[in-house]
């Protein structure tokens, strides 16, 4: 994410199942939207990944099933909440 100075990176077909949020080594945070049933495909889960200080903005988040993360932020420089979705599209 540095490297191409993103501070959310939205990523989709991920690997974990279940909803949760893991912090990285590295200090970004990941947000995530999996499915919830036991032996669940690993094929059907999106993330928000977020820099440390999109962190620090970051009024809430929550998963509107497998297929779609939604995080709110808050800005400085504006009286604004801005919102950053993941999502992955039917085959």
């Amino acid at each position: 994410m540095k490297r191409y100075n993103l501070e959310v990176l939205g990523i989709s077909e991920t690997h974990w199942t279940q909803v949760g949020q893991q912090r990285l080594a590295s200090g970004e945070l990941l947000l995530h939207s999996g499915l919830e049933e036991e032996n669940a495909p690993h094929t059907q889960g999106v993330e928000l990944m977020l820099s440390k200080q999109a962190q620090k903005a970051l009024i809430g988040w929550e998963s509107h099933g497998p297929r779609i993360t939604k995080a709110s932020f808050k800005t400085k420089k504006e009286a604004i909440t801005s919102n950053a979705c993941a999502y992955q599209l039917l085959k």
